[in-house]
């Protein structure tokens, strides 16, 4: 018999053991998918509750006190002379000497520099030359009129004659007056071959030598010498327009110039010039300052400091509280229920690590130091640390 002859037997049953064997198999596949759904479910419900804790945002506060010290406010400023005088030559002429030089102390009327002035003293000569003409025709012309006026009494000349004598005197005395005139304005012109000093002063500057051409006036020329009074001097410092009104009269005012370090001086406070520069948003703020020991130069940079009392309308914070965003520069409040609230400001003054702004909040408010982008209007924030306080 062949293998291809025997085959089992019809309707023959399975072994019991197999069957026991089947369910077990089952049971644990039913096992396995029950138990991987239920992990899946505590992944999935773990990482739910992980994603809502992170939404969650941890913030760090800063809490806004009210400003209770000055204000240092640290602004350039410029030292000027308080009288200064550009000197020019009031006729043409050449330098023939001149007398002190730069950095001389002088007097009013002391002489700085004389000029030689061949025109000038050639156009006097003709002057004085015409002056004695015209005397002269006027004594021969008053001699007339006097014969003419005694000879009208014998009726040798006629009132016409007379007439005419006695305004051709007349004419002939104008005349005279006339050419007096010009030899006076000569002669004052002639005195100003002597350059003097108009005040008393330093000199700060010489701009000829002798022999140079000099041309008179200021558009033709240029100045010969610049003289400065400063026994007291002028500060003019720039200050901006939303500090201008804060700064009046006996503030306190100190600044310091580079060549004397470490050394500081006080200004008086004058007045503005209460209008603002279009260019600048600034008004222009002098102040004197007491110069007889001459220590300060005119011309100088000072840096000056005013000490203002606190502004009530300005806080500061750090400039890390401030979000620059497309509605203006905003910051983040913790309002009620750990949530956030977005104010717009505006900034007074950027200090570098601080900023003073003003808006829409106040001493007590606190801020979300560092916040994120990601944070929207209503958010709910988890407070990570203690409040710091203002700077």
């Amino acid at each position: 018999m062949s293998s291809d002859d025997i085959h089992a037997p019809i309707g023959a049953k399975a072994p019991q053991g197999t069957k026991t064997i089947g369910a077990v198999i089952a049971a644990a596949f039913l096992g396995l998918a029950v138990g991987g759904l239920t992990g899946r479910y505590k992944d999935e419900k773990a990482l739910a509750l992980s994603d809502q804790q992170r939404a969650v945002q941890s913030v760090a506060l800063i809490r806004i006190e009210a400003p209770h010290e000055a204000e240092p406010l640290v602004l350039p400023g410029t030292l000027e002379a308080f009288n200064s005088a550009l000197v020019y030559a009031r006729v043409s002429g050449y330098v023939k000497r001149w007398v002190l030089d730069i950095g001389e102390p002088v007097r009013a009327g002391q002489l700085l520099a004389e000029i030689e002035t061949p025109d000038l003293d050639e156009q006097l000569a003709q002057a004085q030359a015409n002056l004695a003409t015209a005397r002269a025709n006027e004594k021969l012309s008053e001699i007339t009129a006097r014969r003419w006026q005694s000879q009208l009494e014998n009726d040798s000349v006629s009132r016409q004659e007379v007439d005419e004598k006695t305004g051709d005197f007349a004419a002939k005395k104008t005349i005279v007056d006339a050419a007096q005139a010009n030899v006076k304005r000569l002669l004052a012109m002639q005195s100003f071959r002597r350059i003097t000093a108009p005040f008393d002063g330093l000199v700060t500057a010489r701009n000829t030598d002798i022999g140079a051409l000099i041309n008179a006036g200021e558009q033709s020329g240029h100045e010969l010498f610049r003289v400065a009074d400063i026994h007291r001097l002028r500060l003019y410092v720039s200050v901006p327009q939303a500090y201008a009104d804060r700064i009046q009269a006996g503030s306190a005012v100190q600044f310091s110039v580079p060549e004397h370090p470490g050394q500081s001086f006080r200004a008086k406070y004058v007045g503005n010039a209460r209008s603002v520069n279009e260019s600048s948003g600034t008004v222009l703020i002098q102040m004197d300052v007491d110069n007889r020991q001459r220590l300060l130069l005119p011309g100088s940079y000072a840096n000056v400091t005013f000490n203002l009392a606190a502004s009530q309308n300005s806080l500061q914070i750090p400039a890390s509280a401030l979000m620059l965003r497309k509605q203006g520069p905003q910051v983040a409040v913790l309002g009620a229920n750990e949530r956030v609230a977005f104010r717009r400001v505006d900034v007074v003054r950027d200090l570098g690590p601080t900023v003073q702004i003003s808006g829409a909040v106040k001493p007590g408010d606190q801020l979300i130091d560092n916040p994120s982008d990601m944070l929207a209007d209503g958010d709910v924030v988890r407070v990570s640390r203690p409040e710091a306080k203002r700077p």
